[in-house]
C-alpha cells in the first residue's frame, strides 16, 4: 500500500474528529437535573447516535437510573447496549416496518403525561428515516417510495425533510404537541448545516417554519410523484405543520450538544499537533459532491502552487453534506463519490492526499464509511483496467476504491455529523516522493 504516513496522518484526523462528537463525551453536561422533575422521566429517540446517546444517559444520569424508561430507535447495526432505556433497530435510508411500529410506541410512550412528567428526546441524523409514522391517509411503502425518489434525485436534506414532515404523523414538531403538557428536553447531535434544529431528524420537538406550499414546491421541482391523498392534504393544508405559535412549545428547550464544527475544529487541533496547518474552510458545504470536488481540488491545487490560501505543509478540512443525483447504475456514497471527482480533477497530482468520510461510518447505503485518495490512484485504477471519468458518470466510485483497496471500513460509530473531508497538502521537500 503506498504512502502510508499520509494515509495515517489523514485517517488520525478523521478519528479525532468522530471522537470529539462521542456521546460519552458531548452528551453528559446538558443533561437535565433529576430533580427538575417531580413526575415520571421518560427517554425517546432516534437517529444514528440514538443508541449511545440512550447509554450515555443511562452511565451519567444523577440519580437514582431506575427513574429511567423509554425508547430509541436507530439503524440496523448501531445498537449498544442498554439497561432501562430499549434499544431498537430499523432501517434507514428508506423506513421499514420496524421503524413504524418503533414511532408508534414512541407516540404511545408519551400519551397521557402531566405537567410533572419529563421527556427526554435524543436526536440525531437519520431520526427522519427512522422515525416512520406516515401521515393518515398514506400507507408505509408510499412514504417509503416518496423518500427514496427524494435521495435521489440530488435535493439538499432540508428540502427532503420539508416533504417528510409534511407527511408524517410524529415530524415538525408533532412528538412535542404529543408529549404536552409534559416539559420536554431535546438534546440533538446535528448533522445538518447550520444545525438548524427543525430539520434535524425532521424537528419532531420544535416549531416548524416550512409550509405545505414549500413542500409541494419541491416535489413538483424535482418531479416526485406523490400518493393522491398526500398531494390533496398538501394542497388543503389539512397536512400543515404546528409553528411558533402554538403554546404547547412553551414548555420545550432544545440543545445542540455536537455539531460538525467541533468535530472539524478537532481535527484541525489534530494537525497543529503534527505540524501541519489546518485551514476549515467550512462545516456546510453542499452542492453535487463531484462539483464540490472540483472547487476543493482547486483550492488545494493552488495551496501547492502559490501557497494560497495557505501554505504547506496544510491541509484542508471541511464539513457539511453534498448530495449525488444518481443516473448510472453503480454504487457509492456521496464521499466515495466526491474522492472520485477529486481524483479526476487533482490529475495525479505528487503532493495532494485526501480522505473523505461520513462520520456515522456509513457512506450513503454502503459498508465504508469512505475512503482515501494518493497521488496515485489514477494511476493505479489505470493499471486495473478502471475508467475513473466512466466510473464517475455511473455513480460506481465505490468499485473504484474497492478494487484500489483504498476504502475506509470502521463499522458503526454510533455518532453522526455528517460529512468529513481533508485534503493534505505537502511541501516540496522530498516527502511527497513517498510510496512505500
Amino acid at each position: 500500500m503506498t504512502y502510508p504516513r499520509q494515509r495515517a496522518v489523514l485517517r488520525g484526523l478523521f478519528d479525532a474528529a468522530v471522537a470529539a462528537v462521542d456521546p460519552a463525551r458531548c452528551l453528559p453536561p446538558f443533561l437535565p437535573s433529576p430533580e427538575s422533575s417531580r413526575g415520571r422521566i421518560v427517554v425517546i429517540g432516534a437517529g444514528k447516535a440514538a443508541a449511545a446517546m440512550a447509554r450515555a444517559v443511562e452511565k451519567n444520569w444523577q440519580s437514582d437510573p431506575s427513574q429511567l424508561s423509554g425508547l430509541v430507535v436507530t439503524r440496523y447495526g448501531h445498537g449498544a447496549p442498554t439497561k432501562r432505556i430499549e434499544v431498537v433497530e430499523a432501517s434507514h435510508p428508506a423506513p421499514d416496518s420496524a421503524g413504524q411500529i418503533a414511532a408508534a410506541r414512541i407516540l404511545e410512550a408519551v400519551k397521557g403525561l402531566t405537567a410533572d412528567d419529563l421527556v427526554l428526546v435524543l436526536l440525531s441524523g437519520g431520526g427522519s428515516a427512522l422515525l416512520a409514522a406516515p401521515m393518515a391517509g398514506i400507507t408505509l411503502d408510499e412514504k417509503r417510495a416518496v423518500t427514496k425518489a427524494l435521495l435521489s434525485c440530488g435535493a439538499s436534506i432540508d428540502e427532503i425533510n420539508c416533504v417528510r414532515k409534511h407527511l408524517s404523523a410524529i415530524k415538525g414538531g408533532r412528538l412535542a404537541l404529543a408529549a404536552a403538557p409534559a416539559r420536554v428536553v431535546t438534546l440533538a447531535i446535528s448533522d445538518v448545516p447550520g444545525d438548524d434544529l427543525s430539520t434535524i431528524a425532521s424537528g419532531p420537538t420544535v416549531p416548524d417554519p416550512t409550509t405545505c406550499a414549500d413542500a409541494l414546491e419541491i416535489v413538483d421541482r424535482y418531479a416526485i410523484e406523490l400518493p393522491a391523498a398526500a398531494r390533496q392534504a398538501l394542497l388543503s393544508g389539512a397536512a400543515e405543520t404546528p409553528k411558533a405559535a402554538d403554546e404547547r412549545f412553551l414548555r420545550c428547550e432544545s440543545h445542540i450538544v455536537a455539531t460538525a464544527q467541533s468535530a472539524l475544529a478537532a481535527a484541525a487541533e489534530a494537525a497543529r499537533a503534527q505540524g501541519i496547518t489546518p485551514l476549515v474552510l467550512g462545516d456546510a458545504i453542499e452542492g453535487e459532491a463531484r462539483e464540490a470536488a472540483r472547487v476543493l481540488g482547486g483550492i488545494a491545487i493552488s495551496a501547492a502552487a502559490h501557497g494560497v490560501p495557505l501554505g504547506a505543509p496544510c491541509v484542508l478540512i471541511s464539513g457539511g453534506e453534498t448530495t449525488v443525483t444518481v443516473r448510472g447504475q453503480g454504487r457509492g456514497g456521496r464521499n466515495a463519490e466526491f474522492l472520485l471527482g477529486l481524483a479526476i480533477a487533482l490529475r495525479g497530482h505528487r503532493r495532494i492526499h485526501a480522505i473523505a468520510c461520513d462520520t456515522d461510518g456509513i457512506d450513503g447505503s454502503e459498508d465504508n464509511a469512505g475512503a482515501l485518495l494518493t497521488p496515485d490512484t489514477p494511476a493505479r485504477a489505470s493499471a486495473a483496467g478502471i475508467d475513473l471519468r466512466a466510473c464517475l458518470t455511473e455513480n460506481d466510485a465505490y468499485r473504484v476504491f474497492d478494487v484500489l483497496g483504498d476504502l475506509v471500513v470502521t463499522g458503526p460509530t454510533r455518532t453522526n455529523v455528517n460529512d468529513f473531508r481533508a485534503i493534505l497538502i505537502e511541501p516540496v521537500d522530498g516527502t511527497a516522493k513517498e510510496t512505500q
